[in-house]
Formats: C-alpha cells, sequence, structure tokens
C-alpha cells in the first residue's frame, strides 16, 4: 500500500498536448481520430434539452423551488433561464415518455463556427442533422450530432436575447440561480473521451487517478472556470448532472432551508459542503424524474494558456469532498439516460476498467485522509476522522 500513497494533489504545468499523450498511454480501446478539418470553436456550455415525464411537477421543482425563470412555455415544453443569462434558455423541460437527455447544446463563436461543427463530426463518421431554422424556440442555425461517446451533441450561434435580469434584484430570491456552470457526462472510457474532447478544443484542468494509471474522471473547459463539461468514469453514456451556479455559499444553504421547509429533504442526495476537484461548494438535488441537478459556487479561474493541471489520487478521501462527508454510492451509481437523434435511449455500456466506488469504498476499498499515516486509512472499516462507505 505504501507505493498508493502518493501526495494528495500535484501540480502540473504540462498543456494540453502534453497531456493528450499521457492520456493516450492510458486508452483501453480504439482511440477516436482527429479530423483533418478544424474543430469549431466551443465558448461555453449553453443549454440542456431534459425530457421529463410530468412537466407540471418539473415546472414546480424548477421554477417554484429553484426560481429559475420560465421564458416561454406551452403543453409541451418549458423554456428557462437563471438571472444572470441573456440568451433565450440555458434549460428546456420537454414531456416525454422516458426521462433521459435530449441534447447537450454548446453555443460556437461564429456563424461559421456550425458549419465547422457539421463538417468535423460528419468526418468522424458520426451522425449529423442540420437545421436552419433550429430543433428549438429561441435558437437558430444549428447542427445535433451522435458523437463518438454515444451523447446527443448540439452546435449553434444564432440565438433569440432576452432580457439579462441581473440588476433586477426585486425578482431574486435568497436562493437565486445565475448562470448555467457545466455539464457532467458518465462514459466508460475516460482516456479515450478526453481525446476527443481535447480534439474539439476543451482543456483539462483537473482529474482523478491511480498509481496504475486508471484515469477515473477528467474535468475540461472552454470558457475560464474549472469545467464547461466533465467526464466520470462509469456504465454510459449517460448524464451524471447538469449543474447551476449561485453568488454565495449562503445561497445554497438557503434552497436547503426551503427544501427542509417544503418536507423536501429527501430528495437532497448528497452535501451541502465543498468539493477538493475545483474547491467548488456544492449541492447534489433529485428532480421528479431523479435527474440530477448540482447547485454550485466559488470554483477558480483557469483562462490562462499555462494553466496548470491538478491531478488527484483517487484514495485521496478529500478529492471529492474537502471536510470529509460521505459519497454516497447512488452518486457513484446513478445517473439519467441519453437519448440518439430520433429520441431512442442509448444502450449502456459498461465500464471495464475499475469502478472510483470499489476501489475507495468497496469491502476492499482503501483510502487515506492524510499520506503514510495509518489512522487515516480505510480497510472496510470507516477511517478515524472520516466518514466514508456506511451507506453500503
Amino acid at each position: 500500500m505504501a507505493g498508493r500513497r502518493t501526495p494528495a494533489l500535484i501540480w502540473h504545468t504540462t498543456d494540453s498536448i502534453d497531456r493528450a499523450r499521457t492520456l493516450e498511454m492510458t486508452l483501453t480501446s480504439t482511440p477516436i481520430p482527429t479530423p483533418s478539418v478544424p474543430a469549431p470553436d466551443i465558448l461555453r456550455c449553453a443549454y440542456m434539452e431534459l425530457i421529463v415525464t410530468d412537466l407540471k411537477k418539473s415546472r414546480e421543482f424548477y421554477v417554484d423551488l429553484l426560481g429559475l425563470v420560465v421564458t416561454e412555455e406551452d403543453d409541451e415544453a418549458i423554456y428557462l433561464r437563471p438571472m444572470e443569462e441573456f440568451i433565450h434558455h440555458n434549460l428546456i423541460l420537454r414531456q416525454g415518455p422516458v426521462a433521459a437527455v435530449r441534447a447537450f447544446s454548446y453555443r460556437v463563436r461564429t456563424p461559421e463556427d456550425v458549419d465547422k461543427a457539421e463538417a468535423y463530426f460528419q468526418e468522424l463518421g458520426c451522425r449529423t442533422e442540420r437545421r436552419k431554422e433550429g430543433f428549438v424556440h429561441g435558437i437558430g442555425d444549428s447542427v445535433r450530432v451522435e458523437d463518438p461517446l454515444g451523447f446527443p451533441y448540439e452546435f449553434f450561434y444564432e440565438t433569440e436575447h432576452v432580457e439579462r435580469l441581473a440588476w433586477r434584484y426585486e425578482l431574486y430570491g435568497a436562493g437565486a440561480l445565475v448562470r448555467l456552470d457545466h455539464f457532467n457526462q458518465v462514459t466508460p472510457d475516460v482516456p479515450r473521451a478526453c481525446r476527443y474532447m481535447e480534439g474539439l478544443g476543451f482543456r483539462i484542468t483537473e482529474d482523478i487517478s491511480d498509481a496504475e494509471g486508471t484515469e477515473y474522471a477528467a474535468w475540461m473547459r472552454r470558457k475560464s472556470t474549472v469545467h464547461d463539461t466533465a467526464m466520470t468514469g462509469g456504465d454510459g453514456p449517460r448524464m451524471h448532472h447538469v449543474a447551476f451556479a449561485t453568488h454565495e455559499k449562503h445561497n445554497i444553504l438557503y434552497i436547503c432551508d426551503k427544501m427542509g421547509a417544503l418536507r423536501m429533504s429527501d430528495r437532497i442526495e448528497r452535501g451541502p459542503g465543498r468539493h477538493g476537484v475545483s474547491n467548488a461548494f456544492y449541492l447534489y438535488i433529485l428532480d421528479p424524474d431523479d435527474h440530477r441537478i448540482e447547485i454550485y459556487t466559488q470554483d477558480y479561474y483557469t483562462g490562462d494558456p499555462d494553466n496548470p493541471v491538478v491531478h488527484w489520487d483517487v484514495h485521496d478521501n478529500q478529492r471529492r469532498d474537502w471536510w470529509g462527508n460521505p459519497v454516497v454510492p447512488s452518486w457513484y451509481t446513478e445517473a439519467s439516460l441519453v437519448l440518439d437523434l430520433d429520441g431512442n435511449p442509448q444502450e449502456v455500456r459498461k465500464r471495464e476498467a475499475s469502478s472510483e466506488m470499489d476501489v475507495t469504498i468497496g469491502a476492499d476499498g482503501f483510502s487515506y485522509t492524510r499520506p503514510g499515516d495509518e489512522d487515516g486509512t480505510y480497510r472496510g472499516e470507516a477511517s478515524k476522522g472520516f466518514k466514508i462507505g456506511h451507506q453500503l
């Protein structure tokens, strides 16, 4: 076990190319080629289209509880945005028979980048669909693709502008959500996913691995935050969560208080707490269809070209929660289905590499709070001063 007690986190100044080479060494399946045509210039994660099975209950959750602003709605769909957004929406709730994700949507820098996205994925051999009028209200010329990992991605530039409510303090609630922050995707092969995303221009900011070279998760960004999406190792393709940001920690605590007052505390899955990875304060909650939503604040700036990559040891107890709160097993195992372009659920493929849950909180799990300290380890029993794995 001594070889596993590496430092809790290591700062690297390697650039994205060097990191791609490192990941390539640990690929467990055929790598995805990088097309010869240029990738689209992606600005940020822009919106998610969610299929929900009861639109009324979902409206109560996202509007009445979380305070998202309704841009427009009808009997089939609700278009929502947080307080500081100026594009038409960041979240669509659409009535459907199976709870799932219909689209992970990214905004690109120019209209020509939509053309580039279409050409890029066509060269990869992916199924693509282009609609000049857009697929949804408020969004213009767009291309949707079934990407090489099985996720439904969309790329667009044209969008309807709406009022940015940043200065409308009379509309703010104590738990106000202000921005869409990121997606989190579950995929069986994290290095393969990272290589593909780096081809699209994403940069890794943090990751979790072990001394044997297994990659468990990676955080990747286009905007200057910790991530626009993360690749989490597990059975996939599935959606782990979508995250909205607040201004302060107290906004998240208010949401907890409100859920308690409404007798909805059982819909709090994990938190509140602070992550080691990203350094963000967080809360995970479940909507009426068990789609996981993260409420998130206070990560850090990553926009410089030599921004250091942070590498975490999978056995470090503080990687997922800085204070030592337990990670519930459902957080590792449960996630939402994703749809193909015809609206059918994608087949979920099993992860062959080691499971983060099994190597840290399973029967043979090993974790540490202080590297080299026997009192900070876990071998089937709760480690001293640190609760982990009791939910199994």
